[in-house]
């Protein structure tokens, strides 16, 4: 059993195709996405291109997924001004199969992938789509929220950001981000079974920042340059989570 556990896609097309063939190099079973599909400038060629793919694919929401829904439901959004109108944007280009489809995807997700054992997949934690933990944040704070899980494994993103860590016996594992990563140029990902590899796929990130300017994303310009082209360092990614770090 192989599984390939790909996260925080946003919207990014071109990275996205570029880990797409290397999971089918590598002859998967079955796909996880771990949440945020959404927002970003390719949404609905991103998740199109999921759906269509020829092996199984399960997903889980994340924020991003969560906030874009309430954006077309009219529920209460939690999403900074500054980011609305990306949200907004993301919210417009979904149909009404989209909409039902994205409501259906659960928060957390389980699979047995030997030899690893029984694998929880999650957005953030267990328990939260938001809360921030690093590969530095104290055992003692994360052990109440990994414990008594009954997973051996537990796959999270959120934070954009690879690492494989202990917490109270169980391993802790950050897919990285495919489509925004911090730390490093290229996308990021898990290929899981029979062991935990952390993936990292290059692609063309000149070509790929003028296919998503082709798009009429608000933020295009940001996500080209901060997130595709010149990443932030993790240095600077753990100095800006810091205060915001579960603690």
């Amino acid at each position: 059993m192989r599984v390939a556990a790909l996260y925080d896609i946003h919207g990014n097309l071109p990275a996205l195709e570029a880990v797409l063939r290397e999971v089918r190099q590598t002859n998967v079973d079955q796909v996880v996405v771990g949440g945020d599909v959404f927002p970003g400038p390719m949404c609905v060629e991103v998740l199109k291109r999921l759906r269509d793919l020829d092996v199984p694919v399960q997903f889980i929401q994340g924020n991003g997924e969560r906030e874009v829904l309430a954006l077309r439901t009219g529920a209460r959004s939690t999403v900074p001004e500054q980011y609305r109108a990306a949200v907004r944007w993301v919210a417009e280009q979904l149909g009404p199969d989209d909409e039902q489809f994205i409501s259906n995807w659960p928060l957390t997700l389980r699979v047995a992938i030997p030899p690893l054992g029984d694998v929880l997949f999650c957005h953030a934690t267990p328990r939260n789509d938001t809360e921030i933990f690093t590969r530095l944040t104290r055992d003692d704070v994360l052990v109440p929220i990994f414990s008594g899980l009954g997973a051996s494994l537990v796959v999270c993103g959120h934070t954009h950001m690879q690492f494989d860590r202990s917490v109270g016996g169980v391993r802790v594992v950050n897919a990285g981000s495919v489509g925004m990563p911090f730390g490093g140029t290229g996308a990021f990902w898990l290929l899981l079974g029979p062991n935990v590899e952390l993936r990292h796929t290059e692609y063309d990130l000149v070509t790929a920042a003028e296919r998503m300017r082709g798009t009429a994303y608000p933020l295009v310009e940001e996500l080209a340059v901060r997130y595709v082209l010149a990443p932030p360092s993790e240095e600077e990614m753990l100095e800006l989570y810091r205060p915001a770090e579960l603690k």
